[in-house]
């Protein structure tokens, strides 16, 4: 029985989803405006695991990934860089991708854009002004009107005159009410603006999501994802939208990841502790990195450290070190360790846990004297299918032993230098010299070993 965390009732609940079979899947993309950072690969990489796992158990998934393309932050960065908004989301959109393929993130099957959505916008704030919910200011920006949802706050619990109190009002702000907010923006000099019935803007951000959602899954769909931080106002608004305009319940269930913390602080810019997505994976293996992030429950605290990728990447190698002299061929997985895998992933996507069970099988292939028998290739088959749904151990071991080389101290061309210089000594019978190149080498981690085909190496 697979049980997940709801947000929107706290609690753990068995997954039933609207269609036997089917799950429906939502997830707020990046605002591409820069490059994307290590929070963002982690919310990424959360909801790809997820997918995986309901396509591993059976389900069929329509998984919708959208991308915001025009928001306050896209036009801003446009101005200062004096390019048109277009050309930058281009140039961030490209720079996205790449990023997610390095990190092996499964292409969603819809990548919805705003700008491609004006239409349905336009339409969700029409019916939301038909049915009471919404209203045009004097300025002519439309506003959502709070106050008409008596559900709202359900998803972030914030209570909405606590809310009302807490606003500093804008003596320039047209809306009605501080907590109400924007649905459509009148044009300004020098911003994109699209043709409404309302006169020449541009969508607010929290509309966008909403009608790119209903559009591609229907009024009513399974799961809603997203960040943490995206709980409150972005998902609590894109409640009031949806339901105002015609959905009844709109999202059955609603995930929502941990923050990123850097050495126990907040990442942020202004901290100095911000790291994009490049930047880490300048220093270490984009499969490091996903292993580092799934070794955590998605909803838990995520604390970045180079110390915490540093184990990722050992505990990485002693899995594929486990598997590197085994033939896993063809046939059935360990129905044991299969079956541990999804109890614990049944447990609310209990990746944490799941890696666990993973150790424990590379420890028992360890164990085994005869790596050549059909026992030893049916447990390096299952933990290479069970690494396939968290998206890791794809690579051939040695790809991956010898890769993980190029982001440490010494680089494979010069540790096969280092072993035609130990071969020539152990040739001219200076086994002196050939014993100090093998401690050389076992100091940064390299483990040589000798046999009929000459002499391989492998990270400890």
């Amino acid at each position: 029985m697979l049980t997940i965390y709801n947000s929107l009732t706290r609690q753990k609940e068995k997954f039933q989803p609207i269609e036997p079979g089917r799950v429906r899947m939502y997830v707020c993309g990046i605002t591409v405006y820069d490059y994307c950072h290590i929070g963002h690969a982690r919310m990424i990489l959360v909801f790809d695991m997820i997918v995986r796992y309901f396509r591993f158990r059976g389900y069929e998934v329509d998984y919708i990934r959208n991308i915001t393309d025009i928001d306050d932050k896209i036009i801003n960065r446009s101005l200062e860089n004096g390019e048109p908004f277009n050309e930058l989301t281009g140039r961030f959109i490209e720079a996205m991708n790449e990023d997610f393929a390095a990190l092996n993130v499964l292409t969603p099957d819809q990548e919805p854009r705003a700008t491609d959505h004006i239409e349905q916008i336009i339409a969700m704030i029409s019916r939301l002004l038909d049915n009471g919910y919404a209203y045009q200011a004097e300025n002519g920006d439309v506003f959502y009107d709070v106050s008409a949802f008596a559900d709202y706050g359900k998803l972030s619990g914030k209570n909405i005159d606590e809310l009302r109190a807490g606003i500093r009002v804008d003596v320039q702000d047209a809306k009605t009410d501080p907590v109400d907010f924007v649905l459509w923006k009148m044009e300004k000099p020098g911003e994109p603006a699209w043709e409404s019935p309302w006169g020449r803007g541009r969508p607010g951000w929290h509309i966008e999501c909403s009608a790119m959602s209903t559009h591609c899954l229907g009024p009513d769909f399974d799961i809603h994802g997203g960040g943490q931080d995206l709980q409150f106002p972005h998902h609590e608004n894109e409640i009031a939208q949806s339901c105002g305009s015609g959905s009844k319940t709109f999202v059955h269930t609603w995930i929502h990841n941990g923050f990123v913390r850097v050495d126990d602080e907040k990442m942020s810019k202004s901290l100095g502790n911000f790291f994009t997505i490049r930047e880490v994976m300048a220093r270490y293996l984009p499969e490091v990195i996903r292993f580092f992030i799934l070794s955590s429950h998605y909803r838990s605290p995520l604390n970045y450290s180079d110390t915490h990728l540093d184990e990722a990447r050992a505990g990485l190698t002693r899995l594929y070190n486990s598997i590197r002299d085994i033939d896993p061929g063809e046939g059935e997985i360990s129905p044991d360790y299969g079956q541990r895998f999804e109890q614990v992933m049944d447990d609310d996507f209990n990746t944490r846990a799941a890696v666990t069970v993973m150790h424990e099988l590379a420890g028992e292939i360890n164990r085994l004297d005869d790596k050549s028998t059909a026992e030893a290739a049916c447990l390096a088959r299952t933990l290479i299918q069970l690494g396939d749904v968290l998206g890791i151990m794809q690579m051939a071991p040695s790809e991956f032993l010898h890769a993980a080389a190029d982001n440490s101290d010494i680089t494979p061309a010069e540790i096969t230098r280092l072993i035609e210089q130990r071969a020539q000594a152990k040739a001219d019978k200076n086994y002196a010299e050939a014993d100090r190149v093998r401690e050389q080498l076992s100091e940064q981690g390299i483990v040589l070993e000798d046999g009929p085909g000459g002499t391989t190496w492998r990270r400890k």
